[in-house]
């Protein structure tokens, strides 16, 4: 049987806000959205030179850090988009519970495939939310929200717990309308245990320069965080 290699842009090994806990965080390179407020446009290309691990090497690693998870702690896979390398996620999950590891998702839900065996081993999925009407959605991302909503599809058939998160980007997102429609979409789901508006941060601007990209939201300031207490609070009403 040929091996499994992940593509790894970083690991983080003790994270803090990628789900409950202390976490050790694994940013799996390649993502398929061209999301106008990306603050790692470095993660978009899939082939890109990283650090390349076997689920065997990676939860060896891992395990290095076991006895700092605790009860409530554990791994999440981010990225990028972690679902984009299902096969070498699938065998990294399973060696996670194996280890009695706690395991999360940190996704937007764009990987193009069936994901019953991945969410099969999955204790949590924290989902990034980019919109929730399609055309918002199109012009924010580049991609259809099909590929979204059959993953949405998917979790709630098999049932696991969600965090759901959103970037409130000024002038584009920051308005009532995008808050109302985001809690109508949150009320239909099942297993929700938390959402969170993220505020929007220039944090990223550099690497575009150092990237060459074209940055689209050149002249947006950071969001106020008093602004986003005001709408978090509209969407916990």
């Amino acid at each position: 049987m040929q091996e499994i290699y992940g593509n790894i842009n970083s690991i983080e090994t003790m994270g803090l806000v990628d789900g409950p806990g202390i976490r050790f965080v694994v940013f799996l390179q390649g993502c398929n959205l061209r999301c106008a407020y990306c603050h790692n446009p470095e993660t978009w290309q899939k082939e890109k030179l990283c650090q390349k691990y076997t689920p065997k090497e990676l939860i060896a690693k891992i395990l290095r850090y076991k006895n700092y998870y605790g009860k409530t702690g554990g791994v999440t896979f981010s990225g990028g988009e972690p679902l984009l390398q299902a096969d070498f996620l699938l065998e990294c999950l399973k060696l996670c519970k194996k280890n009695n590891i706690h395991t999360a998702i940190d996704t937007a839900g764009v990987g193009y495939g069936e994901y019953k065996e991945i969410l099969k081993y999955t204790d949590l999925i924290i989902l990034d939310i980019k919109a929730v009407d399609k055309e918002e959605y199109k012009k924010l991302t580049g991609q259809s929200i099909d590929y979204f909503n059959e993953f949405v599809r998917q979790v709630q058939q098999s049932g696991n717990k969600l965090w759901i998160r959103q970037v409130i980007v000024p002038t584009i997102n920051d308005n009532e309308k995008n808050i109302l429609a985001l809690k109508d979409y949150v009320k239909k789901l099942k297993n929700v245990e938390k959402v969170e508006l993220l505020p929007y941060r220039t944090i990223g601007v550099s690497k575009y320069k150092e990237l060459k990209i074209p940055y689209r939201l050149e002249n947006i300031e950071d969001m106020s965080d008093v602004e986003i207490k005001k709408w978090q609070a509209l969407l916990e009403q």
